[in-house]
């Protein structure tokens, strides 16, 4: 290869290595376990948003749980997309949940104190197939990703038996965030969160049926196994483990691990790359977890700001979208509590032939993020580049 980048990465800071279960691509994995059995006892109090709509159906409870019901939505010929608030907050004013005719009950077992050790809290929610030829269901789990409270997913069939298990979610960045995963639903009557301690890292879940289709994909490009998520079209992005060139344009990953940024400069991301020929135009790409996104990552080239990065965000209806509200600030700011993908045109001006170091940190405000995947593609002069001169004037 003619053009090579040479890239290592370092960390000022506090560095998370070891990338993790990227969007939940895989199925889940097959157990033959036991039924379900209740840790204990409790009475955990869970807020409810009001819906105005028909009786609510009969829950199901569990030993030791105490049950939020839910309500029914009249049945369609095509199944409604669920949204569960599994946020645990006091109030005397809590309110019975809406959820299409699908969602039958959700309930919750709270953890117990055992040998001064805390068990489990075990959310657990009974489906019933949909009108209509759908088999798999997408369940979407948003929580704190903290490493010692990562949840895990159970599937259960009707006596209560696990069939499948997903292993634990995110990647313990400790950070807000989401996992999603593509359940088959073939004899699965019921769905359980597992998650470590007292569950209030759980916030909420969002369930839909998936159809399916018959996928193309170029012959020639790096075929990408993609869960569709519901309000974004981008795939998860992907390292290459050595540099690639094509068409004049070589790839190069700088860091395919996940890391931690700050807002300050003790916090920021370092890399360090080589080329040995100025490229025509160079293009940063990474992913960010948990970014406030009017707050971006800011970019830093040899000493020299570049400004901050774009992101690719999803539509505003995705419930990852979370506000925040300051002191003696009336607007509220929005972070977005999943992956999104970040790019930024570096200048050729900035760049230079031999080692070059690139600084990611988080802009103004923007509190603790991670990246990860971050790769620098640089384009080179083709034998067939297309191009034009442009008459002076």
């Amino acid at each position: 290869m003619v053009f090579r980048v040479i890239a290592c990465a370092l960390l000022i800071g506090v560095t998370f290595v070891g990338r993790g279960q990227e969007a939940f691509d895989d199925a889940l994995l097959p157990l033959n376990e036991s039924s379900f059995a209740s840790p204990g006892k409790g009475e955990p109090t869970v807020e409810i948003p009001t819906y105005q709509a028909e009786p609510p159906v009969e829950p199901l409870t569990d030993q030791g749980a105490r049950a939020f019901e839910v309500q029914s939505k009249s049945k369609e010929a095509r199944p409604e997309s669920a949204w569960l608030d599994l946020r645990q907050n006091a109030g005397a004013n809590s309110t019975m949940q809406s959820a299409p005719d699908w969602v039958e009950a959700v309930t919750m077992t709270p953890a117990m104190e055992e040998n001064g050790e805390t068990s489990k809290t075990f959310f657990h929610i009974q489906l019933r197939h949909s009108a209509g030829d759908y088999n798999v269901l997408f369940f979407r789990l948003l929580f704190d990703d903290k490493a010692e409270g990562r949840p895990e997913l159970i599937a259960r069939d009707g006596s209560g038996a696990q069939v499948l298990r997903s292993g634990e979610l995110g990647s313990g960045i400790g950070l807000a965030s989401s996992d999603s995963a593509m359940i088959p639903m073939n004899g699965i009557s019921s769905i359980d969160v597992e998650v470590p301690g007292d569950g209030k890292t759980v916030r909420g879940a969002y369930l839909d049926w998936m159809s399916s289709s018959d996928v193309v994909h170029p012959l020639n490009v790096e075929h990408r196994d993609i869960i569709a998520e519901p309000f974004s079209v981008m795939p998860p992005l992907h390292s290459p483990a050595q540099d690639t060139e094509q068409f004049g344009t070589v790839t190069a990953t700088l860091a395919a691990d996940t890391i931690r940024i700050g807002s300050d400069i003790q916090e920021a991301a370092v890399f360090q790359f080589g080329i040995e020929t100025q490229p025509l135009l160079a293009l940063l790409t990474f992913e960010v977890a948990s970014p406030r996104i009017d707050a971006p990552p800011e970019v830093y080239v040899n000493g020299e700001a570049i400004g901050p990065v774009t992101f690719s965000l999803p539509e505003l209806a995705d419930p990852a979208y979370r506000g925040e509200m300051e002191p003696l600030v009336r607007q509220m700011h929005f972070r977005y509590t999943g992956w999104l993908r970040a790019q930024k045109i570096v200048p050729i001006t900035s760049l230079k032939v031999g080692t070059n170091d690139l600084i990611v940190r988080n802009g103004s405000g923007g509190g603790n993020s991670a990246i990860r995947a971050t790769q620098i593609q640089l384009k080179y002069l083709w034998d067939k580049s297309d191009y034009i001169l442009q008459p002076g004037h």
